[in-house]
């Protein structure tokens, strides 16, 4: 079960190959996750961080299988939700005086979990832990990265830097480093893991890597709570986070759009069409909402300067996949993107001036009153189109 990570530390989590969602259905987990755990055995025998819940009686009975649980002097969890807390009542109730340490916020989230007043000891930014052989755990807060317990945890003279779910990904693998992961699909689920759960926080996130850096620690390991352990240039995830939360952006332009008779759909190809005619450079996607994963449209909002957003009129309004992507949108505070918007009506024809209102209200810069079509479009509406889609490319 123990695989090592660097002289007397090791992985004892789980890898949940079969995983397909998360956060309840509302994170895609295409490639499954792993969930970390590590036990570091030096002078003192240190727990950090345990499993998802489902997965606790199997956790516990093969950490018994590495060591006798009485022998672990302490545990340390860096983040209270229960993909990374969830075996502690199976755990606690073999070994229930071992001390738990955490941030104050922790406390708070362990009991408001578990209903259980275990050995808690509160821990803040530069308090250490000695760990014997001369080392230490120095611990650092990381408020709302993503919830408010969030701490990582710094072994000294090993340079480990357990980081919890700063860095991590959603990615199932067997060899658990990054040396070892395919790299164009790291790089994707580091982005969309990015994109969907870190982007409200990337103002906080931007002084949290400032302050880090500051410290001018060693880091030789970046040991997540999910996906691959960092050991092969670790400071490159730490690179990309630096340009991601400084409101990020790529050369590109994605049309997102829902349909109900293919009217807006062929708007959104013409439109397609016109930004190609006028940029050769920029890169255009286009997707049917209603047809693709929610998580995967998010990374690609966060990849884009400007998002076009398509949906007949209907009730008044717009097709709900549209709304609820906004939503979505909203929750996540984009900055520094632009927007614009374009539907087919056949009546009263509100899905324009809906888009554009609710894409301002997510935070988008809207560009112009957007294009309304009214029937199936014709050729002129096409030409329109095109044109409109030359506009946003100028834009």
């Amino acid at each position: 079960m123990k695989k090592l990570i660097k002289n007397n530390v090791n992985w004892v989590g789980k890898i949940d190959w079969e995983l397909k969602s998360f956060h309840g259905e509302d994170y895609s987990t295409h490639k499954g996750s792993t969930y970390n755990s590590y036990l570091i055995e030096e002078e003192k025998t240190v727990l950090i961080d345990t499993v998802w819940m489902p997965f606790a009686k199997e956790f516990v009975a093969n950490l018994e299988k590495e060591i006798d649980l009485n022998k672990i002097d302490y545990i340390v969890i860096n983040h209270g939700e229960v993909d990374h807390s969830g075996a502690l009542p199976e755990l606690m109730a073999k070994i229930p005086d071992t001390p738990i340490y955490c941030t104050a916020n922790a406390v708070k989230s362990l009991k408001g979990q578990y209903h259980k007043d275990w050995n808690f000891n509160v821990v803040k930014t530069g308090d250490t832990l000695s760990v014997g052989n001369g080392k230490d755990l120095v611990f650092v807060e990381m408020p709302m990265l993503h919830w408010p317990d969030s701490m990582a945890a710094y072994l000294t003279s090993d340079n480990i830097l357990f980081s919890n779910d700063a860095f991590g990904q959603h990615y199932a693998i067997d060899r658990l480093f990054n040396d070892y992961a395919d790299e164009c699909t790291l790089q994707e689920e580091a982005i969309k893991y990015y994109a969907n759960i870190l982007t409200p926080f990337s103002g906080i996130l931007k002084k949290k890597l400032e302050e880090i850096i500051s410290l001018n620690l060693p880091i030789d390991i970046i040991a997540t709570s999910h996906g691959v352990i960092w050991r092969d240039n670790p400071l490159q995830i730490v690179e990309l986070y630096s340009k991601w939360c400084d409101n990020y952006q790529e050369n590109q332009i994605t049309i997102l759009y829902d349909t109900m008779w293919e009217g807006t759909k062929k708007l959104g190809e013409a439109i397609f069409e016109g930004i190609n005619l006028e940029d050769k450079d920029v890169r255009v996607k286009m997707f049917h909402i209603a047809k693709t994963d929610k998580n995967d449209l998010i990374t690609e909002v966060f990849k884009s300067k400007t998002v076009v957003m398509g949906s007949p009129t209907i009730g008044n309004s717009i097709l709900t996949p549209v709304a609820a992507l906004i939503h979505l949108m909203k929750e996540l505070k984009f900055k520094n993107k632009k927007s614009a918007a374009f539907g087919c009506y056949g009546w009263s024809g509100e899905s324009v001036k809906v888009l554009n209102e609710k894409m301002k209200e997510a935070g988008f810069e809207i560009i112009g009153d957007g294009l309304r079509n009214q029937w199936n479009p014709n050729e002129d509406a096409i030409k329109d189109a095109i044109e409109f889609g030359k506009a946003i490319a100028k834009a």
